[in-house]
Formats: structure tokens, sequence, C-alpha cells
């Protein structure tokens, strides 16, 4: 995310007078040893979403700098800070903080360190801490692109070592190179089959369009596009894709969100208007903040938290379809940017739900980096910690957003590793689903057949920059006040 927050800095101190901004009388700084500490600190007095409900950031809580030099020396790593002012866990699922903003950034923009498996994780039957990993896609052009693994395949080890809610993130997401141990689902239990696979992670761009084609059955022109993560810098090339849907006439599409963890809040006004067209101009979702924000701006420039459907990306025009329903396939790893398009479009159009309840994430963020104004200009070049804490809720034009719990499908049909079947093939159940649905040649909701297991997390989710909803820029009333 590229955000500018000079003048943000300096509107926030003049207009809320936050204890941050306000230079000490004894202009005591924070020592060497915690300023990674004091920017943490600050930051999250500032734009936490909730810093009202967290007493230790409240801007009466230290008279001075000297007092809050105290409270920062308890803690001896930045990370056990960041986690300590944060609300209950229960309500803030998704605020993180990183030690490499410059890995943030790429993530932000499809560009990861990975091996190119996407893949779920859920718990081993009768178990409540061993869980095994299933394929969801190949990543193209990755190393797994060249292996012997494929959409479908288990995994209970990595090494040798059998995965638990314990150590899976330390054996998949801190080794370069690991070799996965395949396993199948044999009837009772997920049993090893003594296969392996030998996987190295390499710098791997990530186009989140997957598959874009034209379905004809029924005498329809049916539209499938999925899309796996909103990337700004892919937006032109997403605007592309449903120009080709455009020019081969679909009158239907089924959008696949189901691998999806989010991303970009201003590519998912983009994507609705692709799908519509009939609405720019027209509020598509409003952003709330905390408190001390959200005053400001309903006194100055309320307009400024609204997003409005648009109708170009910079000077190119918007390929819409001018859809007045929508077919959007979902799990439970859909998450924020997500979301935002089915519960940000539900007031205008039809959308049509199908496969799990997602995930629930109806909060934003934006990065904060330790420079004076929280930006990335002036950086403090000794370290490169940057926080990623959640700043908003969403809401569409009817003012809803209360969908922690996930969005319910309209018709729902869990996936079954056991009948995956291909993305993109009529015969994929979730597809084929939406297809008799268009058609009309589907009555009832098919049960999902084979074992369904209980979801842990994903390989988006567990990498929290690819599970995120996020600001490109800063409301543009707060920058233009002065």
């Amino acid at each position: 995310m590229k955000t500018n927050f000079k003048i943000i800095g300096l509107l926030l101190c003049g207009f809320f007078l936050f204890q941050s901004c306000q230079k000490d009388e004894d202009d005591i700084a924070a020592p060497k040893s915690s300023e990674i500490q004091n920017f943490i600190w600050k930051g999250m007095n500032q734009y936490y979403l909730w810093q009202s409900s967290v007493p230790n950031l409240a801007d009466n809580k230290f008279k001075n700098q000297t007092e809050l030099n105290a409270f920062l020396n308890g803690y001896s790593t930045p990370e056990s800070l960041f986690e300590a002012l944060r609300v209950d866990k229960s309500i803030d699922r998704f605020s993180w903080i990183v030690d490499d903003y410059e890995a943030l950034e790429q993530s932000f923009q499809g560009t990861t360190k990975n091996d190119g498996v996407d893949f779920g994780l859920s718990y081993k039957p009768g178990s409540t801490t061993e869980i095994f990993g299933y394929v969801r896609y190949i990543i193209p052009g990755s190393d797994a692109a060249t292996k012997a693994i494929k959409r479908g395949d288990m995994f209970t080890g990595v090494n040798g070592t059998q995965l638990t809610v314990n150590n899976y993130q330390s054996l998949l997401l801190n080794a370069e190179s690991y070799t996965l141990n395949l396993a199948d689902y044999n009837g009772t239990t997920i049993v090893s089959n003594g296969k392996t696979v030998a996987l190295t992670k390499t710098v791997l761009n990530e186009n989140p369009i997957l598959i874009n084609k034209v379905i004809e059955t029924g005498g329809k022109k049916i539209g499938y596009l999925m899309y796996n993560g909103f990337f700004a810098n892919y937006d032109i090339q997403l605007n592309e894709a449903f120009g080709s849907l455009k020019s081969q006439g679909i009158k239907d599409l089924v959008l696949d969100l189901r691998y999806n963890g989010g991303g970009s809040v201003q590519t998912a006004t983009r994507l609705a208007s692709m799908i519509t067209g009939q609405f720019s101009g027209k509020v598509f979702a409003k952003q709330q903040w905390n408190e001390k924000i959200e005053a400001y701006f309903s006194t100055n420039n309320p307009e400024s938290l609204k997003n409005f459907f648009p109708d170009k990306i910079g000077t190119t025009p918007i390929n819409s379809l001018n859809l007045s329903k929508v077919y959007i396939l979902t799990t439970k790893g859909t998450a924020s940017a997500s979301e935002l398009i089915i519960n940000g479009l539900k007031p205008f159009i039809d959308v049509i739900q199908i496969g799990d309840v997602t995930t629930g994430k109806n909060v934003g963020s934006i990065t904060l980096y330790d420079s004076p104004t929280f930006e990335k200009e002036n950086v403090n070049k000794s370290h490169k910690y940057a926080m990623q804490p959640l700043v908003l809720k969403i809401v569409n034009a009817n003012g809803f957003g209360d969908y922690q719990s996930g969005l319910v499908p309209t018709f729902e049909l869990k996936e079954t590793i056991s009948t995956f079947g291909v993305l993109g093939d009529v015969n994929e159940p979730l597809l084929k689903l939406a297809i008799g649905k268009i058609t009309g040649t589907t009555k009832a909701i098919p049960e999902a057949k084979g074992k369904v297991f209980e979801f842990f997390k994903d390989s988006k989710s567990i990498k929290g920059f690819r599970n995120d909803m996020y600001l490109e820029t800063i409301p543009e009333g707060l920058l233009q006040s002065l």
C-alpha cells in the first residue's frame, strides 16, 4: 500500500491534540532501545479502530514522554507490545505487525517468496491438535508447477514431522525449501501414503486472474472468472479480462472467490463497476474509523469516507457488464475485500452466493511506518518494522456491515477434497451448481459428497498480508483540509 501520511500527521496533531503528537516540555525522546515500541504505541493511539477501548492507549494515559518510556520499557519485543495494545482477539482477529516492510509491500502486489502450493489446513478426524493440508490450486510458473503435486493432494507432515496447530507456521512458513509428506484419506482418518514432494520457494508474482473463460450451455453464454487476490497492479489486466467477456456477449457471470483472501479496497470498487456499470457515482461502501477520526470527518467532509462506483481506472474506461445479477462462489477462505464485493453489491443487484460461509472480515487496515507522520517518507532506517493495524470498518450503502460470523450463502454446498474436481470444468461441483441455477436445470441443492473436514486455516490466512483488506490512500478530505 502506498500512503502519504505527512499531512495526516500534522492534521491529527492540530485537530485532535493527540498526546502522541505533542512535544513534551522536557523534550525527552524515546531511548534507542525502545524506539520501535514508541512508534507502535503512537501509531496505535492515533489510528487503531478500538483505541478508546484499550486503557493503555488512552490520550491521557501518560503525562509526558518520560512516563510513556517507563511503560514501553516493560515490553522486551515490539511484538509483545503490539499484542498487549490490541483488544481481545475475539474482536480483533486480524491486526498484525511485520519486521520487514519491503516484503509486506511486495505481497500487496502479489509478489511473495512462494513454492506455488495454495493449500488449506483442516483438523484430522477426531483430533483437536493434529492437522493436515490439502492442495487447492498450483500457481502457474512456480516450483510446484514442475513437480508431481496437484489440486486435491493431501499432506500430513513436513520433513517427516506431523503438522499440528502449534508447529504449522514454523514448518510451512520459515523454511526456504522442504519436503511434503503426502497422504490419503482411508475412510476413517488421514494416513501417510509414503510419497513425498520436495519444494523450493522462489520470488513469485501471482496473477490473481487464474481462469477467465466463457461457457456455452443450455442456450446461455456464461462468463467464468476465478479471481484469487485483490492486487491493484493487476487492475488493468482484470479490466481487460472483463473486456474479453463483454466482447463475447456473456449475459451471466460466475465470479469464483472461493480462495480469495482479499486485498485492495480500491480494486474492490473497480471490480464492482466491472460487474455492473449502471451505478457510476453512487455509494458502493462507507468507512467507519475510530471516534477521533470519525468526529473530524463528520464535521469537515463526511463524503471522504465513502467509496463510490468508478467508471475509469485512471484514464482507462472500465469494461462494465451492466449485470443485474451475479453468481459468486465462496468458501471459509473467502475474506475481506471478497466479502466487501458481496456485501457492497447487495443493495444494487441480486447476489447469488454459492458454497460455504465466508470468513467474516468486515474491517480494513493501513500500513504504518516508523516515521514522524507514519508514512514511508523519512522512515527510520535502523529497522524495517511496520504495522498493519485495523483502522476502519466498512459497511455497504445501506449501512450494513455486521457479518463478523461470515456471509451465509444463498445455496450452501461445501467443498470436499474427494470431489474437488478441476477448477473451471463444468462438472466441478460449485461451478456446476451455479450453471444449473443459471440455466434452470438444477432445482434441488445437491448434498456435499465425501468427507467434510473441519476447516482450520489456509495458506493466505497464515500469511496475514494475503488475507487483508486495506486502503491504497487515506480519505481525500483529510489530505486536502490544510
